[in-house]
């Protein structure tokens, strides 16, 4: 158990306030639909797959280079808020696509491990504190956002055009810097 609690604040630090790019993805998600059941879709499909690469990454299973997964990364960053920019509603297809962009962030999340370790005697506990740290950190970030911008304001008229459309061609723009910055820079 102490494994466990030992890893559960580095998965929820990797997310606030070092993750700024998972963050973003998070809030991806968030700006097209903030209602609970299209929204907690997306974030179980993202969060069995990033679950399932995070293990296999993590027992050496799979592994990809960096220099792949970062702009992989960034790209779904960049896909999730174009999409809010043409997309009206959530669709049926969106969890299998965030599904996808999960088993990236997997990778992500498991290079964060690789740098830190696992304990050889308490592997398992580890890996399943920080992955509930970093469900921990995106909850917060939905929880936040909710509060922050869907209580007051996701009822008004104008929520799209002045909230959700231009923080989603921020966050586009971002996501987009960072895929030239880890693909020519990185």
């Amino acid at each position: 158990m102490q494994a466990f609690f030992d890893y559960l604040p580095i998965g929820f630090e990797h997310i606030i306030p070092r993750g700024l790019d998972h963050i973003l993805f998070v809030l991806g998600l968030f700006l097209l639909s903030f209602r609970m059941r299209p929204l907690m879709w997306q974030i179980s499909a993202f969060t069995v797959a990033h679950t399932i690469t995070l293990a296999l990454a993590a027992t050496g299973h799979v592994r990809l280079p960096e220099a792949i997964v970062e702009p992989l990364i960034a790209a779904s960053i960049v896909f999730v808020a174009v999409e809010n920019l043409v997309a009206r509603h959530v669709g049926r297809w969106r969890a299998l696509i965030v599904f996808g962009f999960g088993l990236l962030h997997g990778l992500g999340f498991a290079a964060v491990l690789g740098e830190i370790g696992l304990p050889e005697g308490a592997f398992l506990p580890a890996l399943i504190g920080f992955n509930v740290g970093v469900e921990l950190g995106q909850i917060t970030v939905i929880i936040l956002a909710y509060h922050l911008v869907a209580r007051p304001f996701g009822d008004r008229r104008w929520y799209q055009a002045r909230i959700a459309r231009p923080a989603s061609i921020l966050i586009a723009a971002i996501g987009a810097w960072w895929v030239i910055e880890r693909s020519l820079l990185g």
